[in-house]
């Protein structure tokens, strides 16, 4: 019989809390002088992961322990492996009359409760150390350090019960927890798969890795980020028409399948690696794809530090099989797809081009070869370029 991945932990963690005591807790966020916390679209984000289990094995925004032995050492307190804090701050205002052992309600946007935090802990948020752990620079031009330097000058700890989750605006086919990937892949008799995250376009490097890993696996799940990224990334909604496209001309249909990921991006580059593979386990995937520069930004990390990082743990604790992949092209000499861990041609023989260079053309209704992305897939992104003239 098919059996899953264990969960990080151990345990797929489930905050959202069943009716009778939703309605309980509801009574006591609206009637009683409960103190209030509205939610950024990351905090939003983590708390659906939270709730769904996606981050097991937290229950919560972290506690001092766990957040100082995550910034030190990625670990939690236990000792388990994890690289990102994952927290809730509050200015030095917004903690007035909150005390450790009485509850708070979380607001989405709209004001409406989305979940009680049971306050455990406030402590002090040392933004500097930080962003210089987790990101490695303390440049206010990176995208992490910058969202640090904008939070709370205090973190809240505990647990948390989930009321509502978030309404996904979105995507509604492709929204599956990882309780639900894990059915499927059980249902379709997959054993071993690979995960994939992206936050950009599937060019054909990206393709020819996803193929390489598919060779070793039993499935792909191609598994986008969708939450919040830096505003002059591809929008999630074009991104998703490019994959569609991909998956039904250029995959095999009974062993590949898209779902997204709710998750903001942090831009941490190696941290965020080693974040992405564990929540890839608890959706059930076996195997994860770790390319070049994975999830960096400009040019903030090595282009394998990435995979080095892994090192750092034992293979055991990590729990998932990360596969490591070079920088991929088409060579014109080999005929073929390649990386350079497999072609012995120099440079001039590969077909590579800048993200810039790919923008210019897309812009301006010229087709990046089909040696670079799949025809189709170029239209998709012509189309959103030129809306933005």
């Amino acid at each position: 019989m098919v059996k899953n991945i264990d969960p990080h932990g151990g345990k797929l963690i489930k905050r959202i809390v069943p009716a009778e005591e939703r309605e309980t807790l509801l009574d006591k966020a609206t009637h009683y002088d409960m103190k209030k916390i509205q939610l950024n679209a990351r905090e939003m984000s983590d708390l659906d992961m939270i709730a769904v289990g996606a981050m097991s094995p937290l229950e919560g925004f972290m506690c001092k322990a766990d957040y100082d032995n995550v910034v030190d050492n990625m670990r939690l307190a236990s000792g388990l492996p994890w690289s990102i804090p994952i927290v809730l701050s509050v200015t030095k205002e917004k903690i007035e009359g909150l005390k450790p052992g009485k509850d708070v309600a979380l607001l989405d946007q709209a004001n409406e409760v989305v979940a009680i935090l049971h306050l455990e802990e406030i402590f002090h948020h040392d933004k500097p150390k930080e962003s210089l752990e987790v990101y490695g620079t303390d440049d206010q031009k990176h995208p992490g350090v910058d969202y640090v330097s904008k939070m709370g000058e205090y973190l809240l700890g505990g647990r948390v019960s989930v009321v509502n989750r978030a309404k996904p605006g979105n995507f509604l086919t492709y929204r599956l927890d990882p309780a639900e990937t894990r059915e499927l892949f059980v249902k379709k008799g997959w054993r071993r798969v690979v995960g994939f995250q992206t936050r950009n376009p599937v060019h054909r490097a990206h393709e020819y890795i996803q193929k390489c890993a598919l060779e070793i696996v039993d499935a792909i799940l191609l598994h986008p980020l969708v939450g919040e990224t830096k505003s002059d990334d591809i929008p999630a909604d074009v991104r998703i028409k490019s994959y569609e496209i991909l998956l039904e001309k250029y995959y095999p249909k009974d062993r590949a399948m898209l779902s997204v990921f709710p998750a903001a991006m942090r831009y941490a580059g190696p941290r965020e690696a080693i974040f992405h593979a564990l929540v890839r386990k608890n959706y059930g995937c076996t195997h994860f794809i770790v390319g070049r520069d994975h999830a960096g930004v400009g040019s903030y990390y090595g282009t394998f530090d990435a995979h080095y990082i892994f090192d750092e743990f034992d293979p055991q604790e990590i729990g998932i099989t990360p596969l490591f992949f070079d920088h991929t092209f088409y060579c014109k000499s080999c005929n073929g797809m390649a990386s350079y861990k497999t072609c012995p041609h120099d440079s001039s023989n590969h077909v590579i081009l800048s993200g810039t260079e790919v923008r210019r053309m897309l812009s301006t209704g010229e087709a990046p070869p089909p040696t670079f992305t799949r025809s189709e897939v170029a239209k998709v992104l012509s189309e959103y370029y030129q809306k933005l003239k």
